[in-house]
């Protein structure tokens, strides 16, 4: 395997790793409406997640990094291109980041209410917005022959953006449902579970779909790792239903790990699907761009082989010590006592 086809596949895993990390905090935060009946039991929420949210973040600056400097020619046709869709997403990060450490500031209702609202867009929006991004790039945007993207904001939803769009939110929506039923304890614990059965029957559909659908694109371009799509979405669909079977007989640690290795299994499909280009066109085939044409060169590739293998281990030790440290469950009677003494 040479270099630039390395890096093609370490992109896609730094994704992977952003997509499972932060799709599950995406998933707490549109769960306030459904289960945060009262403040106490948002906070308790907002709790699960509030120690590791922000580094789960740096997985997509470490993965916007690493594209940048692999892939110059895709990173600037897929951030000049995709420049509404990925202001959107980062604004809502930036409205969500923000709520979490402001919300607690005051005791007056209406600002909590006003900072949960902007938790739930803030983590809706990226949700959907990441799919539709990712469907679009698999499924291939107009490109000239300079590499510029010629299309617009609404270029991107078409259909199969969309549909993968949605897919991307149900899955982090329910990843995150099952994230609060281990994280928590009690009538929290309880309704999880439910709502998380709730949403069973339309993630399992929309995924089915995504899956097909992107094996039908695959085929139709002749995707040489088209194998390996059927393979990675077929334990994709597996995982998803062990998941839901897990968390039906209340085993949640196993219902969250089977949602995690759902979504890397559905990440890899796409990812492998889209293989050997990285933004095919829809203008004419000639102007895709590829592994091979948007890479950097040899020697930075190197360079960067170099550093990730001395660094990728660091940063991954760093992040299990810190789950590690902050694996108890979150319970009401807590969130209830430090209210108290507040």
């Amino acid at each position: 395997m040479d270099l630039p086809t390395l890096w093609f596949f370490i992109v896609g895993v730094l994704f992977v790793g952003y997509f499972v990390l932060d799709g599950f905090d995406f998933g707490v935060g549109m769960s306030l409406p459904f289960l945060g009946k009262d403040d106490i039991s948002r906070r308790q929420l907002i709790n699960t997640i509030g120690p590791v949210w922000d580094l789960n973040e740096t997985w997509l600056i470490v993965a916007g990094a690493c594209l940048f400097a692999s892939f110059p020619e895709w990173y600037a046709t897929l951030f000049s291109g995709f420049y509404l869709a990925l202001l959107v997403i980062l604004l809502a990060l930036i409205l969500r980041g923000v709520s979490f450490e402001y919300r607690h500031q005051r005791d007056s209702l209406r600002w909590k209410k006003g900072f949960d609202t902007m938790i739930v867009v803030g983590s809706a929006l990226p949700a959907l917005l990441w799919g539709v991004a990712v469907g679009n790039i698999v499924q291939g945007v107009p490109i000239d022959a300079d590499m510029n993207f010629t299309g617009s904001f609404l270029t991107l939803l078409n259909p199969y953006g969309l549909w993968v769009g949605i897919t991307t939110l149900l899955l982090f929506f329910v990843h995150g449902v099952y994230f609060i039923a281990l994280k928590t304890d009690g009538q929290m614990q309880a309704s999880a579970q439910r709502l998380a059965r709730i949403l069973a029957a339309p993630v399992v559909v929309f995924a089915a779909g995504t899956v097909l659908w992107t094996i039908l694109i695959a085929a139709g371009r002749g995707a040489p790792l088209l194998w390996l799509t059927i393979t990675c979405g077929v334990i994709a669909a597996v995982t998803l239903l062990a998941s839901v079977a897990a968390n039906w007989v209340r085993r949640d640690g196993w219902a969250f790990a089977a949602g995690a290795a759902t979504i890397v299994f559905a990440v890899l499909a796409l990812w492998t699907a889209l293989f050997p280009y990285v933004m095919p066109s829809t203008t004419d085939p000639a102007y895709s761009l590829t592994i091979a044409n948007a890479s950097s060169t040899t020697y930075t590739l190197t360079i960067m082989s170099w550093a990730a293998l001395v660094f990728l281990p660091l940063v991954l030790l760093y992040q299990g010590w810190t789950y590690w440290i902050f694996r108890k469950r979150v319970t009401r009677s807590h969130i209830e006592h430090a209210a108290g003494a507040h």
